[in-house]
């Protein structure tokens, strides 16, 4: 008898849609909350077919009004239920951060944990596609800095299954971010590489732990989200110039897993960071000092960064793809890091 696991070729946008199914099906008390999330099947595709297997009830279209339904999930979640959320873009946050972070994330804190908050909120980051400034944000920093939250960011189709059925069996309100280059959506589409054979049946990957994307031992890439694939495509070209690159995709921004970056780079003693949220005070920063208050990392040149400019977005696509990050710009910093004298 064959028992193999039967797995089948998905997109970030079905691995999350199938998720989602399971959990409903073996919790009665999952729901799911957003804009246009219904019948159509949310503009990202990943709760297509939920309303027809679980009825309106569960799966809920609401008006556009961000405070009132995220709102809402909060005191769901506060009374045994286990909402999930969508907040189509993450740029959207600032109507209903109050609900995020003052609600969400302090109800456990503030109620001695006696009121959980089983939350997940879905929302999309990145740009890329000439969207402007409202549509195209990150914003990685902004949530990871805010304690009582969890904040994910699958970078594949597989990650993307397993942290999202943890997402939805973890105590705690988990934000968990999908980039739009990556989600497998018509109109966007997906690099190839995000799309992954992922088991049929449910599985988990942990939330707060990094995964080597690609082994190497002259300079340790520390990405996430899209910025993973530019790093391993970078690291192709690196190779061919006798230059052994490590990827580490962080999967999670918070918790963050320091542990994995310190050792990798412990490894290598080079570290560039690469991310597609604003420069200052960002995710590049923070693995900075991270690897730089670990007193047994010996460098061997100074650590350097690769960031979105503190800079709106722009709307026309040469200005906007000339300040995101890509691979090009990944080898020159390597090349740079290892020009530097030891």
């Amino acid at each position: 008898m064959n028992t193999q696991t039967k797995s089948s070729r998905l997109t970030i946008s079905r691995a999350i849609n199938e998720a989602i199914r399971a959990e409903m099906d073996a919790e009665k008390n999952i729901i799911v909350l957003g804009e246009d999330i219904g019948a159509l099947g949310s503009v990202w595709g990943h709760t297509q077919g939920l309303q027809e297997r679980f009825g309106a009830d569960r799966v809920r279209d609401t008006p556009i009004s961000e405070t009132g339904f995220i709102g809402a999930a909060v005191g769901m979640a506060a009374s045994g239920m286990k909402p999930i959320v969508e907040l189509m873009f993450v740029d959207f946050f600032g109507v209903c951060m109050d609900a995020i972070y003052n609600l969400a994330a302090k109800q456990s804190y503030f109620s001695g944990g006696n009121v959980g908050c089983p939350l997940v909120l879905l929302t999309s980051v990145g740009g890329g596609y000439s969207d402007a400034g409202q549509h195209s944000q990150c914003l990685y920093a902004t949530f990871g800095h805010l304690p009582g939250m969890k904040v994910v960011i699958p970078s594949n189709a597989y990650d993307a299954k397993g942290m999202m059925t943890s997402a939805m069996r973890d105590g705690n309100p988990v934000i968990f971010m999908f980039h739009k280059g990556l989600h497998g959506i018509g109109w966007l589409g997906s690099l190839p590489s995000a799309v992954r054979d992922v088991p049929d049946e449910s599985y988990t990957v942990p939330l707060g732990k990094a995964a080597v994307a690609n082994e190497g031992s002259d300079v340790s890439i520390v990405a996430l989200g899209i910025t993973v694939h530019q790093a391993i495509e970078a690291a192709k070209t690196l190779k061919a110039k006798g230059i052994s690159a490590e990827v580490v995709d962080l999967r999670s921004i918070a918790p963050l897993d320091r542990a994995a970056v310190r050792d990798s780079v412990r490894k290598t003693g080079r570290l560039l960071t690469v991310d597609d949220d604003y420069l200052s005070y960002g995710i590049g920063a923070e693995i900075i000092a991270t690897v730089c208050e670990d007193p047994s990392i010996k460098l061997k040149a100074n650590p350097a960064r690769i960031a979105y400019p503190d800079v709106p977005v722009p709307y026309t696509r040469v200005m906007e793809h000339f300040i995101l990050p890509n691979a090009d710009k990944i080898v020159a910093a390597v090349e740079s890091l290892m020009e530097q004298p030891q």
